[in-house]
């Protein structure tokens, strides 16, 4: 959470976290287990601590972290995204979509996803067949980049995300809370392996009137 935090910027760099004891009651978890995460943050680079001040945020713009790419946040801001798979296929791509690969078929994701444990968003990801002949469910986690990288051994380098406005799909379920045909946000990403080569292309709908897609820039935010 604290990486994808900091890999927003919404904890800008230089930024003094609160103390140990707040930020494991503020979390609801041990402060040992606090401490080992502020550990792996320091072997990261990505937090400087001070004896006797505190812990600082060290920003880097080479993150590296599976959320990295995670735009969505809650209208008051972060929130730690999960994920309900609701689907798994492999199906012929369709016509419509971007290309993504050589082949004909690809596998199918459809997710529930929250933040903070609300549903915010529907999203189905086709990913190009060539990659696994079946995706296991049981095997899919709140990231698909992870387990693109640790499966797959494909890493997504870069994306390309169109925001603008659509209307729920007719596989909703009852969770997401909102109709079918109801107006909301659509973010489509196209995105890219490391030589930059297509290898998904996704559709989210999200509830905006619970969250937002958010892109920062240096210190420009863009909403």
């Amino acid at each position: 959470m604290l990486i994808r935090e900091i890999a927003s910027g919404r904890i800008p760099d230089g930024t003094r976290l609160p103390t140990e004891r707040q930020m494991a009651d503020d979390l609801g978890v041990a402060v040992g287990t606090l401490r080992r995460a502020l550990s792996i943050l320091e072997e990261q680079g990505l937090l400087k601590r001070v004896q006797g001040s505190g812990n600082y945020v060290q920003a880097r713009t080479n993150i590296q972290s599976v959320y990295e790419f995670f735009r969505l946040e809650l209208l008051q801001g972060g929130g730690l995204p999960t994920a309900d798979i609701l689907d798994v296929a492999r199906l012929k791509k369709e016509k419509t979509m971007p290309e993504i690969g050589p082949g004909r078929v690809a596998h199918r994701i459809r997710r529930l996803r929250y933040l903070d444990g609300i549903p915010v968003e529907l999203e189905e990801i086709w990913l190009d067949g060539r990659f696994i002949d079946e995706v296991e469910p049981t095997d899919l986690r709140d990231s698909l980049y992870f387990y693109y990288k640790e499966k797959l051994k494909v890493v997504i380098g870069s994306v390309t995300d169109t925001v603008g406005v659509a209307t729920v799909p007719d596989w909703t379920p009852d969770a997401f809370g909102m109709a079918v045909g109801a107006p909301c946000g659509l973010v489509e990403r196209i995105g890219y392996d490391l030589s930059g080569e297509t290898v998904e292309y996704s559709r989210n709908w999200f509830n905006h009137a619970l969250c937002r897609y958010t892109n920062r820039l240096g210190r420009r935010q863009i909403t």
